[in-house]
């Protein structure tokens, strides 16, 4: 059974218990998930209402952005937890012989550049749906302002969550051009989507 198909009592208990998964990658993506939902639903409860119409066609553009990151972020959730059990199967190949030591060596260098993609991949959604969330702040529903702040918060601990699983994965990795390309490009989106989600918040405290 797939992780989303999880009621949030069942998620939590099997995250707080000692199986290898889910672990920190999958609740990151959880976080980044529950911040654009907020996002969707202020343009939902904007759609539509007359003190808004000046903004309808962007808020429109926003709602359906919204929900194809929502998609992509809930899917992550698993996504994460699979790149996490190609890591794990790794340690149950054959390691009798020189060549199955070396299988078993490229193998794992294999699984953790796609444990590495994966957290990288969200991180880039997470930069979307920060973008997206931004251009609702001012031109939506005003008694849900606050919602948008933690919509900002909640994709802020995404991408720092993911960061930190790109990292772990990486620090195994004896590729390195390979860590350098995504060392770089993932600092990049730390430091920015950190940066635009400070922004988001510091607007909504302003209106609340």
């Amino acid at each position: 059974m797939k992780l989303v198909d999880l009621s949030l009592e069942e998620f939590a208990r099997v995250l707080g218990s000692d199986a290898p998964a889910p672990g920190g990658g999958s609740a990151a993506a959880l976080s980044a998930a529950n911040g654009i939902s907020l996002t969707k639903m202020v343009c939902e409860l904007t759609l539509g209402k007359k003190k808004y119409a000046d903004f309808e066609q962007e808020i429109a553009q926003v709602h359906q952005e919204s929900a194809r990151l929502q998609d992509r972020l809930l899917a992550a959730i698993d996504k994460d937890t699979e790149a996490f059990n190609l890591v794990s199967a790794v340690f149950d190949m054959p390691k009798e012989t020189e060549d199955d030591k070396a299988a078993r060596r490229e193998a794992m260098q294999q699984a953790l550049k796609e444990a590495t993609k994966s957290p990288y991949a969200m991180m880039e959604d997470i930069w979307a749906a920060l973008q997206v969330t931004k251009q609702a702040v001012g031109k939506s529903n005003t008694n849900a302002a606050s919602d948008l702040g933690v919509a900002a918060l909640n994709l802020k601990a995404g991408l720092q969550g993911a960061w930190l699983n790109v990292l772990i994965n990486l620090s195994g990795v004896r590729d390195q051009a390979f860590v350098s390309d995504y060392r770089s490009k993932g600092e990049e989106l730390l430091r920015k989507g950190s940066a635009l989600a400070d922004e988001i918040y510091q607007e909504i405290l302003k209106v609340v």
